[in-house]
């Protein structure tokens, strides 16, 4: 279990933005054959959730977020000095994500940026990985993830299709006075329970491994599109998460008490009752942004951050325990005092 204490790095902001697109349970359930759809509301939690319609990619809703969060910091582009974006859809194979969006937002050629390719414990990897660049000598930095999902989930996989929201976020990450405690960890066995199977080098894109077929429960899919084993993927939660939170108490010295939110990975409103019960959080303490965002895989803390806790934060700190766990296996918690931060209200981009 990788652990860490890092105080000399702080979140000067978060910035999200989500395509204008949206698309409603009620309506997909009726064109799916599902009836009203309040059975799966009840489950899930998702009401609606921002989709994208090509060629808008998770990059262009990061740098919409950077943009803006610049602007609100009064961050000057060249004053940014290394970039992390975190995505498991970036926009080409090669390059870099990062380094295109190096261009795009006339950042210095001096900037250090690279991908990094993480799901639902993405952005609290990339938290880690971004405040370790700043304890080494970086002065700022921005932190950009997004996920479009949807675009690799048959329309015909009842398992997946009502899951996915889409968003980009930026987050402004400097030198200065903090204290956040982080542990991550890592089961590789997890890989096959939460999977595109096919179409990159292990298996190459052909025209066999392209076509939907009938898989388990009637649902339809290809091999070059996203299988979840949800039972696994439950149990793999159950099994991982309370040990991590327990962990991030004991690194931090912090007790219960003293946690303001628990920021979780939104997966889906079951999954956030269940862990919020058995931590010891309810109510308010347990945020969600389920019922107009859906999951929005590696995005979905920060997300959580601008929608449900952005009026506290822009005038207090608060104490908070983010915690990201699922593909890959993979987990990552991190525990510490944010705020006051710059939260510009969420914004839309226009799907064109």
């Amino acid at each position: 279990m990788a652990r860490a204490i890092l105080k000399r790095s702080r979140i000067a902001g978060i910035a999200t933005t989500f395509p204008r697109g949206r698309v409603s349970t009620t309506e997909l359930a009726a064109q799916t054959g599902q009836g009203s759809g309040q059975k799966i509301i009840a489950m899930t939690g998702i009401e609606s959730r921002p989709v994208t319609s090509p060629p808008v990619c998770a990059s262009d809703l990061c740098e919409d977020a950077a943009r803006r969060l610049m602007n609100e910091l009064n961050w000057e582009p060249e004053s940014v000095e290394a970039v992390v974006f975190i995505s498991q859809f970036p926009d080409y194979i090669l390059p870099a994500t990062a380094c295109e969006l190096q261009k795009r937002l006339n950042l210095s050629k001096d900037a250090a940026c690279y991908d990094v390719n993480m799901g639902c414990s993405g952005y609290v990897y990339g938290l880690w990985l971004v405040s370790c660049l700043v304890q080494s000598g970086v002065q700022r930095a921005l932190l950009l993830v997004g996920d479009t999902t949807n675009r690799y989930v048959n329309p015909q996989d009842k398992s997946s299709v009502y899951l996915f929201g889409e968003a980009g976020t930026a987050t402004a990450i400097e030198q200065g006075e903090g204290n956040m405690a982080f542990v991550l960890g890592t089961d590789g066995g997890g890989v096959p329970h939460l999977i595109i199977p096919a179409g990159q080098c292990r298996e190459r894109p052909t025209a066999a491994n392209a076509l939907p077929e009938e898989q388990e429960g009637g649902n339809i899919r290809s091999r070059q599109q996203l299988f979840m084993n949800g039972p696994e993927v439950m149990a793999f939660t159950l099994r991982e998460v309370p040990p991590l939170f327990e962990q991030m108490l004991e690194l931090s010295g912090k007790c219960r008490d003293d946690i303001d939110a628990l920021v979780m990975h939104q997966a889906n409103q079951f999954i956030l009752n269940t862990l919020g019960k058995k931590l010891g959080f309810t109510g308010d303490k347990v945020p969600s942004s389920m019922r107009n965002c859906g999951n929005t895989s590696c995005a979905s803390i920060p997300v959580t951050i601008s929608s449900c806790l952005r009026e506290r934060l822009v005038q207090a700190p608060m104490t908070l325990a983010m915690m990201g766990f699922g593909v890959g296996w993979s987990w990552a918690g991190c525990l510490g005092e944010f705020g006051p931060m710059a939260l510009p209200e969420p914004a839309f981009l226009e799907n064109h």
